[in-house]
């Protein structure tokens, strides 16, 4: 007999700031209705309209969705879009497959508050689109020294971020003038406090499973050249990250649905593949998939000087960035150890 080919895994999609999960309905449509894909969306508490709500009710709420569907013995590919990577990120400790030492197969051991068993499903992959890498133990304005960035500002009377620019230039540029207005009126209010508090609640899930990472060249809210330098600096830390780039905006499954649709498959092929270890020793040397002028696959090429500053430089950069953190990491630890001795 043939051998069976192995189940389909669930996608379960995580939203970022200010938006509900219907942001997700073109590809969700489309994986679920051509591609027979079961997909499942997350509504975060933090974009609910209650100032109170914390990252850690985000993730709760990712977890026990992640939870419901492994349960099932499905395995799970986890999509989340800009400051929903960082709740995706943190969802995934403890559901990541482990080896027979008890440790991820990629980078670190994940324990969990839910009880996982070897016959239940596990996360296999984790999809990051216009999204960062998560460090643990640091909340989502961390890393920004708790300062907003220009496109948003802190409302202490409401409890709320408040976008002050126009909505539909940030997220959605590359829509026509309708279609932006549509989904401007489908933002909602997002929670302060889950963007500020809660770092002992996240968890870099990058370090457990294949990630890939799908950066927007025209996004006016998270440049480019920063997204490819947090891609370096994952890959310097160790982390298995493939990565594409699409000439959108901040919002790629809504002005280009197909095209991110392409990706996903192209993900959930390789997330079988890395996690049976058959490509797992080469897969940052190879490309995968079709290289068009819509899906770019960042790459330096000694004949393309251009390439150089392109991608060369921020990767570059970024992996730098990535070691460095790593030896701090490793001081620290060996500091505390000899304090304790």
């Amino acid at each position: 007999m043939p051998p069976t080919a192995p189940k389909s895994p669930t996608l379960v999609f995580v939203p970022g700031s200010w938006h509900k999960p219907i942001c997700y309905s073109k590809i969700v449509s489309i994986l679920q209705d051509q591609h027979a894909l079961r997909c499942v969306t997350i509504s975060l508490p933090s974009t609910s309209g209650i100032p109170s709500a914390t990252f850690k009710e985000d993730v709760d709420t990712a977890r026990h969705v992640i939870a419901a569907e492994i349960s099932q013995q499905r395995d799970v590919v986890v999509v989340a879009h800009s400051y929903g990577g960082m709740v995706g990120n943190s969802a995934i400790k403890g559901f990541a497959r482990l080896q027979s030492d008890g440790k991820s197969p990629f980078q670190q051991s994940t324990a969990s508050d839910i009880a996982v068993s070897e016959s239940d499903g596990h996360v296999i992959g984790l999809i990051l689109i216009a999204s960062g890498f998560t460090l643990t133990g640091l909340s989502f304005m961390d890393p920004f020294f708790g300062h907003p960035p220009p496109a948003w500002r802190i409302n202490t009377e409401t409890g709320f971020a408040d976008i002050v620019v126009p909505p539909g230039e940030l997220f959605y540029h590359d829509l026509p003038k309708d279609e932006q207005d549509y989904w401007v009126s489908q933002l909602t209010p997002q929670s302060l406090k889950s963007l500020f508090e809660g770092g002992e609640h996240s968890y870099a899930g990058w370090q457990d499973v294949p990630t890939w990472y799908i950066g927007t060249i025209e996004d006016r809210g998270l440049p480019v050249v920063v997204q490819r330098m947090q891609v370096g600096m994952a890959r310097g830390m160790g982390g298995l990250i493939e990565h594409r780039e699409l000439q959108t905006s901040h919002s790629p499954f809504l002005s280009q649905p197909q095209v991110v649709v392409d990706v996903i498959q192209e993900a959930i092929e390789r997330f079988a593949s890395v996690i049976s270890r058959k490509e797992s020793t080469s897969y940052h040397s190879k490309r995968f998939g079709v290289d068009t002028k819509q899906i770019i696959v960042p790459s330096v090429r000694i004949v393309r000087p251009y390439t150089w500053f392109k991608f060369g430089i921020p990767l570059a950069f970024g992996r730098a960035l990535g070691w460095c953190i790593v030896i701090w990491g490793w001081g620290r630890r060996n500091l505390a150890t000899r304090s304790q001795n």
